[in-house]
């Protein structure tokens, strides 16, 4: 049985009303996903799971927890043990079937990260899917869906299912000549075969850096594609959205879409996420959390680590704050502190379940909490 330990550290007054962080698992945690069942029969009764990066003596592997209390505990009920794992693993995501794809039915569940970014000089990272059948407890391996054909990587995998029904998975890649990273997507209907990769975003000039791509499903049938692109004019990293109304069209691959900010410019930098959630004039609230809160110059806000982003407006027009769950305090550029933090309505959308990372003790762990999600 998992023992859920408590962490407490000294944070400023401000943060003094912060609900109480706790541990999400004993070691190396790093990037965490949450995802809700929802689809498929037996079981399927929207218990939550929980996934992270983390790494032992054997390297790189995925621990698997499960709520059955909304997020209020967790117990670890699975793992992805990949062999390519030895040899690194980063930024892996968690999706669930909603439908049938190939053999595999709907509630499957799907885990991709990318391997062999520590191969050494001559790595060819590539970005490998799992399966589970049984919410977690066991996991098949089924494909490599892109390897990079040079030391470039491949990185930060993400699923959609299109109004058509056919799989996407998007991915971040540094193999394109003439750009430092571009977004693509391939396809597949039956998990094993992939087609060639389509280009969804490319800006230049060549120092541009589009990334971290994340599709989510909107109540009105279209998608939400969220990223964020670095580099681009006197911008580190800001998070911008484009909507499609398919699923597999996402417009012009150089329009940056639309950049993200309060109406005073505040803003994230690095690592966006966002997560639809019930509530707003329009009954669709979308929550982001980013690793750095910013002003409008880029400089950190006393917030920085305690905030999340909302909307009510699907996107359009100026965000608002909301206090975060999980308190990180002062996250920098670096893939530990409050990188890629993962968001989830509870309490039938009243409150936001948020799992981000920390460094505490010079390692990188992951904490929970829940708060209010307006």
């Amino acid at each position: 049985m998992l023992c859920l330990l408590t962490f407490t550290a000294v944070v400023p007054t401000a943060a003094a009303q912060a609900p109480q962080r706790t541990l999400l698992h004993d070691g190396y945690g790093a990037y965490p996903r949450l995802i809700r069942i929802e689809h498929g029969g037996l079981l399927r009764d929207g218990r939550i799971l929980a996934s992270l990066t983390s790494k032992d003596h054997t390297g790189h592997y995925t621990p698997i927890y499960e709520s059955r209390n909304d997020g209020r505990s967790f117990r670890k009920v699975g793992e992805v043990r990949d062999p390519e794992g030895h040899a690194g693993m980063c930024c892996g995501t968690l999706f669930e079937l909603p439908r049938p794809i190939g053999e595999l039915p709907a509630g499957t569940l799907l885990w991709a990260a990318s391997y062999r970014q520590q191969a050494g000089e001559n790595r060819r990272i590539g970005i490998r899917v799992w399966a589970s059948q049984d919410l977690g407890r066991s996991w098949t391996f089924l494909s490599e869906p892109v390897r990079s054909p040079s030391y470039g990587g491949v990185w930060e995998p993400e699923f959609n299912v299109d109004a058509h029904g056919t799989l996407w998975m998007h991915y971040a890649d540094e193999t394109e000549p003439g750009h430092s990273q571009v977004l693509n997507r391939v396809s597949t209907v039956d998990l094993v075969h992939w087609t060639a990769e389509q280009r969804t975003m490319a800006i230049s000039p060549q120092r541009v850096r589009p990334g971290m791509p994340i599709v989510r499903t909107l109540p009105d049938g279209r998608y939400y594609f969220g990223y964020e692109i670095c580099n681009y004019g006197d911008r580190f990293c800001d998070p911008y959205f484009k909507i499609s109304a398919d699923g597999a069209d996402f417009g012009d691959p150089a329009a940056p879409g639309t950049r993200i900010g309060t109406a005073h410019g505040n803003h994230f930098q690095h690592a966006q996420t966002v997560t639809v959630f019930p509530g707003g004039p329009t009954g669709t609230r979308l929550l982001m959390v980013g690793q750095i809160y910013v002003d409008a110059r880029g400089e950190p806000l006393p917030g920085n680590g305690r905030t999340l982003l909302a909307n009510d407006h699907l996107g359009e027009g100026p965000w608002y704050e909301v206090p975060a769950p999980v308190q990180v305090d002062a996250p920098y550029d670096h893939p530990c502190p409050n990188y890629s933090s993962t968001l989830l309505p509870v309490d039938d959308g009243e409150s936001v379940l948020q799992v981000a990372a920390d460094r505490v003790g010079g390692s990188c762990r992951a904490f929970f909490a829940t708060g209010p999600a307006y």
